[in-house]
């Protein structure tokens, strides 16, 4: 079950949706005044009251779906949209046509740009644009003749504005997910810093002291301090790369930048992504040196997988061919658009030709364990070795062509 704590919450988003509320009451209420006070001059002022009464109930009715994001629905946008172009479609049907063109305005009045704005609020700059297009089809459709300068200048204000409004929406929930990550990465590293100093001053000391102790007393005692120390230098490089585990950021935007932590398994599934140091990482030891970015490298889970077993296999040729004695380092590089990783080691070497002899016997632990599963994810497996310098192999994984089967 995961564990949700709030260490911050604040939204942009909000309190727009707080005053386009207070937006849609108040201009349902000019509506109906203003229809109150020019009602002898509409020749068919029942149509009127009608649609302004239905516009009252909606109003009012319709006022927690426009309390946040998560409430305005697409179902509800199109239903309000409605009100509002029907509004504007029935106005010639109730006013005469001249009073139209003369610049009267609609039975809602400026309540449609409500109905635009939730559309700006809830999706950004292009549903705004698609709300208010409608909107101004409907202004322009009700002018037989040629429409007023006033009738243009409203229906480009209406079209500037709900843009303007929504791309300052999403600029705004970009500069939340932002502080999000930022505040989350912030409490993951002071977790991480009381954690090394509880495990520098506890478990790195006993294992240090059961390393030196062990060196002493020689014998048995000696390969236990060795695995002491492989221990030591493992968890110390585990401490010290300060992985953190990707943001996640509510799904209801309303709510703002939360920072949240989660107890939860490993993720999984061909759609994860898992950071390749921390597959890495537990290789890390006395005899093998791991050098990585200071920052994620994330790859499909399928070939983070794949890629560190294949690392996996150069260690332990390494183990088996290099010596007891011989060291490998672990090098993991980002280019962007592939991922590389170096294992190189400090051992005899292969003497050439001795790849091929091996695979003529059927050990196959290079060509399968290594360059095959390297060849599945679309990438290479470089082995470079000489006699006496040790041998070096490239791993390459190219992104966005991983094979995740």
């Amino acid at each position: 079950m995961a564990k949700r704590e709030r260490v911050v919450r604040m939204s942009v988003e909000q309190p727009l949706w707080r005053a386009l509320t207070a937006y849609r009451l108040l201009t349902m209420v000019y509506a109906v005044l203003l229809f109150a006070a020019a009602y002898k001059e509409f020749p068919r002022p029942g149509v009127a009251v009608g649609y302004l009464a239905f516009l009252a109930i909606w109003t009012f009715a319709t006022s927690r779906k426009v309390a946040n994001a998560a409430s305005c629905t697409k179902g509800f946008l199109v239903a309000d949209l409605t009100v509002a172009i029907v509004g504007i479609v029935l106005t010639p049907v109730a006013d005469t046509q001249e009073r139209i063109t003369a610049g009267g305005s609609t039975l809602p009045t400026i309540w449609t740009a409500g109905a635009v704005l939730a559309f700006a609020i809830k999706g950004g700059w292009r549903w705004a644009c698609f709300a208010s297009t409608f909107v101004a089809a409907a202004n322009l459709a009700i002018h037989t003749g040629q429409p007023t300068r006033d009738t243009l200048h409203n229906v480009l204000l209406v079209w500037v504005a709900s843009v303007a409004i929504g791309y300052v929406v999403e600029v705004a929930r970009a500069s939340e997910n932002t502080l999000a990550r930022a505040l989350e990465i912030e409490a993951a590293t002071r977790e991480r810093e009381r954690l090394a100093r509880d495990i520098h001053d506890g478990v790195l000391q006993v294992l240090a002291m059961v390393q030196r102790r062990g060196s002493e007393l020689g014998g048995e005692a000696e390969e236990l301090g060795r695995m002491a120390g492989e221990q030591e230098v493992a968890l110390r490089t585990l401490v010290s790369s300060g992985l953190t585990q990707p943001s996640r950021v509510s799904r209801d935007e309303s709510r703002g930048a939360l920072v949240d932590t989660y107890e939860e398994e490993e993720p999984g599934g061909d759609d994860a992504e898992l950071d390749l140091r921390t597959l890495l990482a537990p290789h890390a030891g006395s005899r093998v040196s791991f050098a990585e970015p200071g920052t994620p490298v994330p790859l499909p889970a399928p070939a983070a997988k794949e890629l560190a077993a294949a690392v996996g296999a150069a260690l332990d040729n390494v183990r088996k061919h290099a010596g007891d004695g011989a060291r490998a380092w672990i090098l993991v590089e980002d280019w962007g658009d592939e991922v590389i990783v170096t294992v190189r080691d400090d051992g005899p070497g292969i003497p050439a030709g001795r790849l091929d002899q091996a695979a003529g016997e059927g050990r196959m632990g290079v060509a399968l364990s290594i360059r095959g599963r390297l060849r599945d994810l679309g990438g290479s497996a470089d082995l470079v070795s000489v006699p006496g310098q040790g041998t070096e192999v490239e791993l390459k994984v190219p992104r966005g062509r991983t094979d995740k089967r």
